[in-house]
């Protein structure tokens, strides 16, 4: 899983400005729909089905499908639940849950119905405007434990090598981040005194200077001078103390999600043909805190056998997104007789707008005089791009018994392949050349499945369920270096597609009021996290070492939602 054939370019590292990601232009374009309790808890099959606002997302002409004017809305409840753990013994032993609990509120919405009061041709139209929430994100993870052979201050110092210690001394007050061929965590490592050159010297032309001005040494590590004495082999060794360990912590908190505001309209024709159309408006907040953390004492190493006499240190990173986008999608729901209900829609590529911020922070303590103790922050940054999803198609078909029960099945695929990253305000996108040559490398087409079902014992009364599954998108190389869709990798098999359960129960009374129930749990597939990684130099480029065992954390969450709509026909 681990991922070797990254190469990062000192001279696009500057700042941390212009560090998007496919993944992120993934996060930002993906659907894991949610809507009203009765969509919810049927696995949100309703591409065929419709009468129903939190459907409409899914296919504008599900508006149609009812013959009555109808308001909802849907609070709720979403939990995630995070277990993480290293999938190593030597690191990050123990595997910790972290619950996190927040108020949501996946639909609010309403359509007017329009009665022509013909008996062919449009008997109805309907127009609405509706709030359905698209994905959630929030996700807290924490997990610790003990590591003998590498550290975080040992590969940030990697990182820096073939930086002279001169470029990172800054002098500019104002702008404290002036050379944006320098990466921004190692300017701030080193005036937060994470790394730092070894303190040999040398007399160069009567001046006593650094005998190596582009090397440097993490605080958690110790080092020796190997072949001292011989000017063509001699060089700088360091790591952990023989025998040592430290402690290290991860965390990562994400909060934000992702809604559609729908403006809908839907026709009836003669009560066998839908059609509905939408003008969609996406609106999205992002954010993202993590930090790492090293400390000897305790169960670690004790501070005596490191050289600088290390206590602790902590490396903490801020981000967050906003963006906003406009499509259009457009639907059709076929009833030929017998039960039998067809569905299709079609979405058109999304135009977002992406605005993100981002600071890091960095703080170390040591119990040795001359080291002493240091911190840092980076100034906040701003930047803005515009990013392309997709387009999406789904199919459905439903059968109904009557007015006892119904089934459903949904088939969507977008292929996040066609996603594009841009520059704003400008067609230069040089920039992002080979961001995006990834994307239609590395990204392909995604598969939603998802299944439906009703049952109404009583004309008030429903029990429903419902099933999805959702491929990975994503391609990486196998052993024979093709490219495969990552559900195929044999060493994983099954951790690598999101499996959705759920459940609800409905009530409808005599009048216009009605209110449904849903239970919505769902188990994302495992995600793979690299606090830190080892690099070498090769020229002007940063690549990082794969002959490191640095580690590797295992991730895995759950969402559950649970959500109650309220409702009213009129």
């Amino acid at each position: 899983m681990k991922k070797t054939a990254i190469t990062l370019l000192l001279v696009v590292m500057g700042a941390g400005a212009e560090a998007q990601t496919m993944y992120d232009a993934l996060r930002y374009s993906e659907n894991n729909y949610e809507g009203t309790a009765r969509t919810m808890a049927m696995g949100n099959a309703f591409t065929a089905l419709g009468g129903d606002l939190g459907s409409v997302t899914i296919n504008p002409a599900g508006s149609a499908v009812a013959r009555y004017s109808q308001f909802t809305i849907t609070p709720g409840v979403a939990i995630s639940v995070n277990s993480s753990g290293g999938t190593s013994q030597d690191y990050f032993q123990t595997t910790y849950k972290t619950p996190m609990g927040k108020f949501s509120l996946p639909n609010i919405g309403f359509s007017v119905n329009f009665d022509t009061h013909r008996t062919s041709g449009i008997k109805n139209w309907a127009l609405g405007f509706t709030v359905n929430k698209t994905n959630t994100y929030n996700n807290d993870l924490y997990t610790r434990g003990l590591n003998s052979t590498t550290t975080f201050s040992g590969a940030l110092a990697t990182f820096a090598a073939g930086i002279l210690v001169d470029d990172l001394i800054l002098t500019d007050s104002y702008d404290p981040y002036p050379d944006s061929r320098i990466p921004y965590d190692v300017i701030l490592g080193y005036e937060a005194g994470i790394i730092q050159p070894p303190g040999e010297t040398q007399i160069v032309d009567g001046n006593e200077v650094l005998k190596y001005p582009d090397t440097y040494i993490g605080v958690a590590e110790n080092y020796d001078i190997i072949n001292e004495g011989d000017a063509e082999n001699e060089f700088i060794s360091a790591g952990l103390p023989a025998d040592a360990s430290i402690e290290q912590i991860y965390s990562r908190r994400i909060l934000g999600a992702k809604y559609d505001y729908v403006f809908n309209f839907g026709a009836n024709v003669s009560d066998v043909v839908y059609f509905g159309a939408n003008l969609g408006i996406t609106s999205l907040n992002y954010s993202q805190e993590y930090y790492i953390r090293e400390m000897s004492g305790g169960d670690a190493s004790d501070y005596s056998m490191f050289q600088t006499k290390f206590n602790s240190l902590r490396y903490n990173n801020v981000y967050s997104a906003s963006g906003v986008g406009v499509y259009g999608k457009f639907g059709i729901i076929v009833t030929p007789g017998n039960g039998l209900r067809l569905g299709a829609a079609i979405q058109t590529p999304t135009a977002m707008s992406i605005q993100e911020r981002w600071s890091a922070s960095a703080e170390m303590t040591t119990y040795d005089e001359t080291y002493g103790n240091g911190d840092a922050e980076t100034p906040e940054s701003e930047y803005e791009y515009n990013l392309t999803s997709p387009f999406r198609f789904n199919v459905g078909a439903a059968y109904t018994f009557g007015d006892f029960a119904v089934i459903s099945a949904d088939y969507e695929m977008a292929n996040y392949g066609g996603m594009f990253i841009h520059e704003a305000n400008t067609n230069d996108n040089t920039q992002f050349e080979t961001l995006n040559e990834d994307i239609r490398d590395f990204m392909g087409a995604q598969h939603m499945f998802r299944l439906g079902a009703e049952v109404r014992p009583a004309s008030s009364f429903a029990i429903r369920a419902g099933y999805g599954l959702t491929t990975s998108p994503e391609k990486v190389e196998d052993e024979g270096g093709r490219l495969v869709y990552l559900q195929k990798l044999a060493d994983k098999p099954g951790r690598t597609m999101s499996h959705r359960f759920s459940f609800g129960l409905g009530y409808s009374s005599s009048g216009s009021f009605f209110a449904d129930l849903a239970l919505q749990a769902t188990r994302y597939a495992d995600e793979y996290i690299y606090p830190y990684d080892y690099y070498y130099l090769d020229g002007e480029n940063v690549f990082i070492d794969p002959t490191v065992n640095t580690p590797e954390i295992l991730s895995r969450r759950w969402l559950i939602n649970v959500a109650l709509t309220l409702g009213f026909r009129f």
